[in-house]
């Protein structure tokens, strides 16, 4: 996305400690299929592909949400990308209407007799959606991040 005046990029930084081995919890985590029961936001997630790449593989989503809006709730439909690669971080984008970016990079370290979960989140959007898209985004990413942590509790 090119940088214009029409457009805000903020940086955000959600942590998160996983009682489970980090590849344990890597593995949870990349399948989004997983997230679905423990994102707030989204209602469906499906597969549209996988494909080998260099250091791991690539699965594309189809994701359906549901966004607040006041007293109302609006359907959003969008497409998300996970990069895992073999051993190490987690990549992913999100890109949703209108002209909203999240790019992720997820890592999972081992720390005491778990895992500490850090995602630095990039979130893209217009100015009028920004503040607003970036609380949302981070709250949610939070809540999904407590949700795998009771998971494995």
């Amino acid at each position: 996305m090119t940088r214009s005046w029409w457009t805000s990029s903020t940086a955000h930084v959600v942590e998160e400690v996983v009682p489970a081995d980090p590849d344990v919890v890597r593995d949870f985590y990349a399948d989004l299929d997983n997230i679905r029961e423990l994102h707030p936001l989204v209602v469906s997630v499906r597969s549209v592909d996988r494909r080998d790449v260099a250091d791991g593989h690539e699965r594309t989503y189809r994701v359906r949400d549901r966004i607040p809006f006041g007293p109302l709730t609006v359907p959003i439909s969008y497409s998300a990308r996970v990069l895992i690669h073999r051993d190490g971080d987690v990549h992913t984008q999100a890109r949703q209407f209108p002209a909203v970016r999240l790019d992720g990079t997820v890592s999972f370290v081992a720390e005491g007799g778990g895992t500490r979960v850090t995602e630095r989140l990039t979130v893209h959007a217009p100015r009028p959606l920004a503040g607003t898209t970036a609380r949302r985004a981070v709250a949610a990413h939070a809540e999904m991040f407590a949700g795998i942590r009771r998971h494995f509790a």
